[in-house]
């Protein structure tokens, strides 16, 4: 039952689990004396951070000190971010630690906590208090006082469950070293390379703890969540054996209200998307159940797919972003794998085969060869469209669009003209990764930013170009982000109206540079995944009307489960598709329309076989 004295829903609490022996898996952090490199180097190896307890933390993320070290520690630039004080002598030393180094915590044991809350409800004072918990009792009681933050050893996933029943309607999230309100670019900047990454294998897009499954996107593994949930955000038995039941009126106020105005067909704004990306567990469930009544009013009961083929015409490109695995530089030592290049009669020849097979579409993409020009696009559209006149060829980046008018000197109007007159049909919404240049300036520095993107897929609908669209997300992003990204698409879209659907793309970390090289989190977890497509069903109603599930990234049993989530599409059978397989993908290179049509009808949903364009073509018997 919940606490009495815990009634109010907005409200959170984080806990912290310490490591209690050297076998602790569940724990992420380790609490020491000293920050040598052997000390540090056992705990990365352990798979928790280190943190610095009574002294400055060296190359440990954080550290915890009194308030005369901590004033020491600050003076000498140690960010707030870093540093927990300890609530230890008189109220005003330890108020003008809290206040000069604007530390994240402030940590009392019992004896003090009520000193600790009081400090910081004063007036300007923005510091979490953090309070050691032996047992379940003690951290109600703690948190009943006032306590922001509880830290805990030795606690196990049931534990952590019972005491999440028994806080709520408060709610309950796990933190890592860091707290989770952490900027990435500031951790990027700030922490050793090793620590850093070991850092961003504990969080989630939010910079809390993520869930301690092996799954991911690409891997060869069912998802995570339980058999009668969809959130997988927690371990504990109790929460994998309860049923999914979304009650919209148990959500805290702020967020059951966005989700009252979206089934009354009001759209959330910027900054209610981003609020919807900080749901969790029964949060999400219950977002999810809101976008898939808002799925049927717009799709009914029916889910597409599209029989097409990829054809990835080169692997070179001169462009480094640092999640492909798949674009290869120049043969040489350093390089996995052999740079090629198709020639154009091979595309051709992809193209009759794809046709043979039933296939209504081909989809071009590649890797920016340093010898392309605009010229080549047009060749491979002009020989497509001679050979097989009514095969709907969707081809193009905004990426390859900007760069192929950039190489011919001809402004992108002009150069879409010219695609679209070769027989160009739509235009593929990639190269957006993340429409969010904060990110990009990391992600892919060197291709083209957010309004650069947004004028190729402008002038393109200008033209009678449709598109798609598309998020890449689970690496060095975060929700703010993702509302940004989103915000960027239904701009677009009010504006032209030509996306024809939105295709949220998981991280396939496995093979991905940027994350071997120790620079992202190793993709999104479960529950992002849901949440994505979700809050996209939510944020384009009455815009964007089709949601996809990438099969690619998430194989068919994830697809079939994000059927439940506000998805109405499947995607394509694709018959070759290489990308997401180079950066460690288990699946994505084909589906069937059998194994397509079977999944659907798995998720108690209706198959029916359509065009790019969303027309149906066939529903099958």
């Amino acid at each position: 039952m919940p606490h009495d004295s815990l009634d109010t829903a907005s409200r959170r609490i984080t806990i912290l689990r310490r490591a209690a022996h050297r076998g602790d898996e569940l724990a992420t952090v380790v609490e020491v004396d000293r920050t040598d490199d052997a000390t540090v180097s056992d705990c990365i190896s352990r798979g928790v951070l280190p943190v610095a307890l009574g002294h400055e933390p060296g190359d440990a993320p954080a550290c915890v000190l009194p308030p005369e070290a901590a004033l020491a520690a600050g003076e000498g630039g140690l960010p707030g971010w870093r540093l927990t004080v300890l609530a230890d002598g008189a109220r005003e030393e330890i108020l003008d630690a809290v206040c000069r180094t604007e530390a994240a915590y402030l940590r009392a044991d019992a004896a003090v906590l009520e000193e600790a809350v009081d400090i910081a409800g004063l007036p300007a004072v923005d510091v979490a208090v953090s309070c050691e918990v032996a047992d379940l009792d003690a951290a109600l009681e703690a948190v009943r006082l006032g306590a922001d933050d509880l830290v805990v050893d030795g606690w196990s996933d049931e534990t952590l469950g019972e005491l999440r029943d028994a806080l709520a309607p408060v709610r309950l999230h796990e933190r890592v070293a860091l707290p989770g309100h952490t900027e990435i670019d500031d951790a990027r900047a700030t922490l050793a390379a090793p620590i850093f990454k070991a850092y961003l294998d504990q969080i989630d897009g939010s910079g809390l703890a993520r869930p301690r499954y092996e799954w991911a996107p690409g891997k060869d593994m069912e998802p995570p969540m339980p058999a009668r949930r969809l959130s997988a955000a927690y371990e504990d038995q109790e929460w994998r054996e309860r049923p999914n039941e979304p009650a919209l009126d148990a959500l805290r106020p702020e967020l059951g209200a966005v989700l009252d105005r979206s089934l009354d067909g009001i759209a959330p704004t910027r900054d209610e998307v981003e609020l919807l990306f900080g749901a969790r567990g029964s949060e999400v469930e219950a977002i999810a159940h809101v976008a898939d009544v808002l799925r049927e009013r717009t799709n009914g009961d029916v889910v597409t797919y599209v029989i097409n083929r990829n054809i990835n015409y080169t692997n070179q490109c001169y462009f480094r972003c640092g999640f492909c695995g798949f674009s290869k530089g120049p043969k040489s030592l350093n390089m996995k794998g052999d740079p090629y290049i198709l020639e154009i009669h091979e595309v051709v020849h992809r193209s009759v085969e794809a046709a043979e097979r039933g296939a209504t579409e081909v989809c071009l993409q590649g890797g920016i060869h340093p010898d392309f020009t605009g010229d080549f696009y047009v060749g491979v559209l002009e020989a497509i469209k001679r050979r097989l006149p009514n095969m709907h060829v969707h081809g193009f980046t905004p990426l390859e669009v900007w760069q192929g008018a950039n190489t011919l000197g001809v402004p992108v109007k002009d150069f879409l003209t010219r695609l679209r007159d070769a027989g160009l049909g739509t235009l593929p919404g990639t190269a957006a990764e993340v429409l969010d240049d904060d990110v990009r300036k990391f992600l892919c520095p060197d291709k083209v930013r957010t309004p650069e993107w947004a004028e190729v897929m402008i002038t393109a609908h200008e033209l009678g170009l449709r598109s798609t669209s598309t998020l890449m997300f689970g690496h060095i992003d975060h929700p703010r982000a993702w509302a940004n990204h989103f915000e960027v698409l239904r701009d677009i879209q009010r504006r032209t109206g030509g996306l024809t659907e939105f295709v949220p793309l998981p991280f396939v970390h496995m093979g991905s540079p940027i994350y071997l090289q120790g620079k992202s989190r190793p993709g999104p977890t479960w529950d992002e995944v849901i949440l994505v497509h979700a809050v996209a069903r939510l944020a384009f109603d009455g815009l964007i009307p089709n949601i996809q599930a990438s099969w690619v990234k998430l194989g068919l049993e994830g697809g079939e489960r994000l059927l439940a989530s506000g998805c109405n599409d499947l995607g394509g059978t694709l018959m070759d598709e290489n990308i997401s397989r180079a950066s460690g993908a288990s699946h994505g290179q084909l589906a069937t329309p059998e194994e397509l049509e079977a999944t659907i009808r798995a998720a108690g949903r209706m198959p029916a076989r359509r065009n790019t364009v969303y027309d149906v073509i066939e529903v099958p018997a």
